[in-house]
């Protein structure tokens, strides 16, 4: 089990290869876990993998793996804003100490 915080962001090409869209439910992980399962981006044995997230509050979401994120700290999730509104307001912003 992980922990660290969600953010959401505007996709579109992840580095997975895919075009996404708001509604899809898809998350960016940190650079460090993306790369622990290769150095490539496209055909990188993560892309795909469901990663199913809990909120503090008990709201869970299922996403999957899309895209890596810059700014994120090892264990963060940057979320579509689909998938984020699973789990909270868009306006809250950032949600601390999300499980994975």
């Amino acid at each position: 089990t992980h922990s660290g915080d969600v953010t959401f962001f505007p996709p579109g090409l992840g580095a997975c290869g895919k075009i996404n869209v708001v509604s899809d439910l898809i998350v960016a992980v940190s650079f460090e876990f993306f790369n622990s399962f290769g150095p490539q981006s496209n055909g990188n044995p993560v892309c795909g993998r469901k990663i199913k997230a809990t909120a503090p509050g008990g709201k869970t979401v299922t996403v999957s793996v899309e895209d890596k994120c810059a700014s994120c700290a090892q264990f963060d999730l940057d979320m579509s804003p689909g998938a984020f509104d699973q789990l909270a307001d868009e306006r809250v912003g950032r949600l601390h100490g999300v499980t994975w």
